[in-house]
Formats: structure tokens, sequence, C-alpha cells
């Protein structure tokens, strides 16, 4: 018996061993250090689709995060014009009182490679409801080649018809019930692809999403610089930030707090 369990230590000493020489052959693969030759080459083989334009659209109440972190990731796109677009010209107000000044309406803009709505609450139903916007974002997405909502901004792409017998998803909020409320299916994902539709979970999804759409549209290595510009490596010094993760209680008090608030601003 005392030569079995020595013969079976070994064996499991082995497997070890093993396994960590596989471990150490893929980071030594990971920390081969690229020349500048080979980070051009690889950036311009990488490379599958040229994008020109990329417009966010932005209104009253939208949640800052939503579109500024896309904003951050997509222009860093050389050779890319990413800006914000609005039904008129002039202050726009996030859902936490930043002001920015648009330069560009919707009449102004009829083609876009990528359309990007971000979400907000009270603002968003709002612009849902607005049909000279939900005319222009039905007519914007006839020709692009992306077209993508951070958080609830899947909203306003389902009021424009655009997520019917899509897969999707959207802020945690009744997700399920909103989503498939568009005759479209939930997927709980931080970020979903059907086709040309892209959607994003809440606010901070937004973020994966467009690291994701730089990896599709100019390639890995491109999407990784891109990443290391931002220092894009999130450690989050708590656990939560999803309804998977976070006490059902907060959950609940959270969605009361939503509920009173779309309730009173119907």
């Amino acid at each position: 018996m005392k030569h079995l369990t020595i013969l079976l230590f070994l064996f499991i000493l082995s497997c070890q061993e093993n396994t960590k020489v596989k471990t150490d052959e893929n980071e030594a693969i990971d920390e081969k250090i690229l020349t500048d030759e080979e980070i051009g080459q690889a950036i311009l083989t990488e490379e599958k689709i040229k994008i020109n334009s990329i417009g966010i659209l932005v209104y009253d109440g939208f949640f800052d995060l939503d579109a500024f972190g896309p904003h951050s990731v997509l222009s860093s796109m050389i050779g890319t014009d990413v800006f914000f677009v609005a039904e008129k010209k002039g202050s726009v107000k996030t859902s936490s009182g930043i002001e920015i000044s648009v330069t560009k309406t919707i009449e102004e803009v009829d083609k876009l490679d990528i359309l990007l709505i971000p979400g907000g609450t009270v603002g968003t139903v709002r612009a849902s409801k607005n049909q000279n916007l939900i005319n222009w974002i039905k007519k914007i997405d006839q020709t692009t080649k992306y077209t993508t909502s951070v958080c609830t901004g899947a909203w306003i792409l389902g009021e424009a018809g655009l997520l019917k017998n899509k897969k999707a998803t959207t802020n945690w909020y009744r997700a399920k019930e909103k989503i498939e409320s568009y005759n479209a299916e939930f997927v709980q994902e931080r970020y979903v692809q059907d086709g040309k539709l892209w959607t994003s979970a809440g606010v901070s999804a937004g973020i994966d999403m467009s690291l994701a759409l730089v990896n599709e549209i100019k390639g890995e290595t491109y999407a990784k610089l891109v990443m290391l510009n931002l220092e894009y490596d999130p450690k989050p010094p708590l656990k939560g930030g999803s309804i998977e993760n976070t006490n059902k209680g907060l959950v609940n008090h959270m969605s009361g707090m939503y509920d009173q608030i779309l309730d009173t601003n119907k």
C-alpha cells in the first residue's frame, strides 16, 4: 500500500509539472516582444472593414458613460470621424447635468457606417416616442454597417422596429420583459451581436461592446493597442454590478426606484 501511495503521488506531481510546462509555453508565446514592423504588418493584415463615420445619437437625459465610453474607444480608430448628433444643434444635457455642444443635426446626417444609441431613463423613454428621431434611425439603419446601442438605448431601437426577430440585450431593469416586448429574444450577456445589430447591457458594458467592435473591424492587435491606451483591465473593488452577483434586496430596491421614476414621468 505504501508503494502504491508513492506511485500515485509521483503521478499527480508529474501531471502538475506537465501542466506547468504548457502554461509556461503559453506565457512565453504571449511575452514574445513584437517589433514595430510586426505590429504594423499585423494591423494591416487584420483590418477587415473600413469605417469612415460613426454617429452617436444624443438627447437630453442620456447616461454620460453610455456615450463617452464608446466615444473614447471608437475615436481611437485612426481615419474615422466619430461625432455626436442630435435632433437640434446646441446644448444637450446628460442625466447627470453635463452639457455638451452638438454641431450636427439628424437633418444633416443621412448616412453612417456605425450608429450608436446610448441609454438613459426618462430621457430615453421620451426619445423612443419621438417620431422624428425614430424615422431618422430607420433611414440611417438602411445603410449602416453596424447599428448599435448601449444600455436602455435598445429601447429606442426597439421602438424603431429594429430588434424584431433579433437576439439582443439591454440594461438589467426589466430587461427580458422589455426586449421581448419588441418581439426580440433576450440574451443575458454583456453585449450581443446578431448580424450587424450589436446591443450591450448597462452603461459600462458599452465599453466592452466598443472594444469588440474594434476587434471585429481592425483586428486583435489594434484592439489590444486601444485597450492598453485606455489601460482597460477592470478589477472591481467589490463583488457586484449585475443582478446575478448583487443582493436580491438591493436589486429589488433599485428596481422600485426605477419604477417610481418612470411612472412619475409617463
